[in-house]
Formats: structure tokens, sequence, C-alpha cells
């Protein structure tokens, strides 16, 4: 099947039953099962960029109402813009999860935290020192290495699942509830440090920073880049390109997958590193493994729930290790150094290689 003849079935399946997204993602999912291998690393990248460019719409425009109501910068950087920065993760491992792929769906967080880790920081190491806060030795790094344990726990237990090894509603709904009491936790410490005149970085930046665009714009951003169409594209072209070359989907995930969706931070870091502005960088790639596992996990099991098999649990034990290993880099002299971000890069590396030789 040619792709125009596929986009012409797709313009006439729209039927009266109301079954249009199920037609439309069936007949995306055929022209990439369909279409040339050259073609469908085409569709990966579009899916990838459509994610990146849909969360970066989340952003400008949810930040634009919020700061038209008033709301803080603060609040603004530690929620919206902290929550926009996993939008594709979220929508990769929800797709991932509705689809079935339930490989795809965790191997895509846990490799993206790994990534974030290890490749983030160390590149960022290696072209400038990472000043590390007190904060992020003391309360972030144990708080997500809990986050890691309690990720692994429940995907053994299977808490509310008798079958065991399953991230079931009911897990979901835990990561999110602790979630929430993070964010909420987070923000009144933000606050009260401010109220205390005390410096408060975030990501949200100041209150001139952020774009203001009208309304009916802004609630198209928010609309649009909620819907993370990119996601199921972004799936479908890489269950396509595991199945061509004889890869798992845990595979594909842990690598292409979630090094993908973790591009926007390692070229943010990289920008930051040459500019000497690298202060905030450990504590950011570690509050973003933490929204990995609590939010985007967390939505993607209470949706549907997620099966969880041997070499995901290997691969939780590896994210543990390594962010060990972080907290001792970034404990040692409150900073790391290019000795340490070489380190890092270099076990990412041998990590890599393990996944795919095993």
């Amino acid at each position: 099947m040619s792709l125009f003849s596929a986009i012409h079935t797709y313009d006439s399946r729209i039927s009266a039953d109301g079954s249009f997204e199920r037609e439309k993602e069936e007949t995306m999912e055929k022209i990439i099962n369909n279409a040339p291998f050259a073609l469908v690393l085409v569709f990966l990248v579009i899916g990838f960029v459509l994610l990146i460019k849909g969360a970066d719409f989340f952003v400008e425009g949810s930040s634009s109402v919020a700061k038209r109501l008033h709301v803080p910068s603060i609040i603004i950087g530690l929620t919206i813009v902290a929550m926009g920065t996993s939008l594709p993760e979220t929508a990769v491992s929800v797709s991932a999860s509705l689809a079935g792929n339930n490989e795809l769906a965790v191997s895509n967080v846990v490799g993206s935290n790994i990534f974030n880790l290890m490749v983030v920081i160390g590149v960022c190491a290696i072209l400038a020192t990472v000043n590390v806060a007190r904060e992020t030795i003391r309360r972030d790094i144990p708080l997500s290495l809990i986050c890691a344990g309690l990720l692994m726990l429940l995907g053994i237990v299977g808490l509310g699942d008798k079958t065991g090894m399953t991230l079931g509603h009911l897990d979901g709904v835990i990561f999110i509830v602790l979630f929430a009491c993070y964010i909420i936790y987070m923000v009144r410490t933000a606050m009260k440090a401010s109220k205390e005149g005390k410096k408060v970085e975030i990501e949200g930046g100041s209150d001139e920073e952020i774009k203001l665009v009208s309304v009916p714009v802004s609630i198209l951003f928010i609309i649009g880049g909620a819907i993370a169409v990119g996601g199921d594209v972004t799936v479908d072209a890489a269950s396509r390109i595991a199945s061509d070359l004889g890869m798992s989907q845990t595979l594909i995930g842990l690598t292409i997958v979630s090094i993908g969706t973790s591009l926007p931070e390692l070229v943010t870091s990289i920008v930051a590193a040459r500019k000497n502005e690298v202060d905030m960088a450990l504590g950011n790639a570690i509050g973003s493994n933490i929204f990995n596992i609590l939010m985007v996990l967390g939505i993607a099991s209470a949706i549907s729930p997620i099966s969880i098999i041997t070499e995901n649990i290997i691969d939780l034990c590896v994210l543990i290790v390594f962010t060990i290993c972080a907290w001792i880099f970034a404990g040692t002299k409150k900073k790391i150094g290019r000795a340490e971000g070489l380190c890092m890069v270099a076990l990412y590396a041998a990590y890599a290689v393990y996944i795919i030789v095993r």
C-alpha cells in the first residue's frame, strides 16, 4: 500500500458512529507498518518533534494563563514548566500502555531517567563544573532513590493486582497521590524561602521571562500540547523499528525513545554549560526523574495496567546504582567536575553496550 492510498483510506473512514479517533489511530498504525523503513525513521523524528513542540506549546499557554491570573512565577516554574518538560515521556508511556506495548511504557521512563542522570549531567560536568545545592544532596537525591525503589517494589508485588509483576490502577493512584504531595511540599518550601528573602531559582524563571499570549491562543496551545499527538506516532514507529531490526520493545525504549524524549534536556544543559550557568543542572535532572516515575508512570498505569518484566527490574537496579554514584559524586565536594562527568558518561556507555548485547 502506498502512502498516498493509505492517507486516502484514512480520509474515507470517518464513520457515523463516532469511531473517528479509533479509525485514525488504526490507519496511522497501518501507514507506518506498510511504509518503507527509511520513511518509518522519518515518522519517528516527526513524532519526537511533535512531542517536544507540544510540550513547548503547553508550557507557553499554561504559563501565560497562570500569569494573567497572577499566579507567582515560583508556582508556575515548579508545576506547569516542570510537568511540561515531562510531557514527551508522558505521551509516549500513556500511548504505549493503551496500545499494549507495556515494555515500551516502563523502559521509556527508566531509560530517560538513566540518560538524564548520567549523560545530561555528565556532559554538563565535562563542559563546566556543576555546583550542587545542599537541598539536592539532602532531599532530592534520596527522594529519587525512594521513588525508584518504590517503583520496583510495587512492580514486583503488584499491589491491587493478584498476578504480580504489574503496575495496576491502584499503583498508579498511589504514584499520583505521592506526586501531588511532592508538588505541594515543593511549592510551600519555595514560597517560604521567597518570603524569607532567599534566592529561589526555578525552571519557570522570572515573571518577565514568561511570554503573554492572548487567551484564545493560550487555550489552543494548552489543548494542542496536552493532546500530544506525537505519542502515537512515536510508539508506532518505535514498534515497527523494533520488529524490523529484531529488537525488543525494552531495548527500543531504553535507547532510541528515551534518548529522543530527553534531547531537549540535553540541548538545554549544553547551552547552559557553554554560558557557565549549570548550577541547577543536577537538581533539575533529579527533579525530572522524580516527575517521570510519579507523574508519568502514575498516569499511565492509572489509565491502563502496565506489565513489568525481569529486564525492567534489572534496569531499575541500574538506575538505583547510578543514582547512588551521582549522590557520592555530588556529596564529596558539593560539585561534580570533569573527571566525575567523564566517569558518568563512561558508565552510561557501558550500560548501553550491556543492554544491546543482553
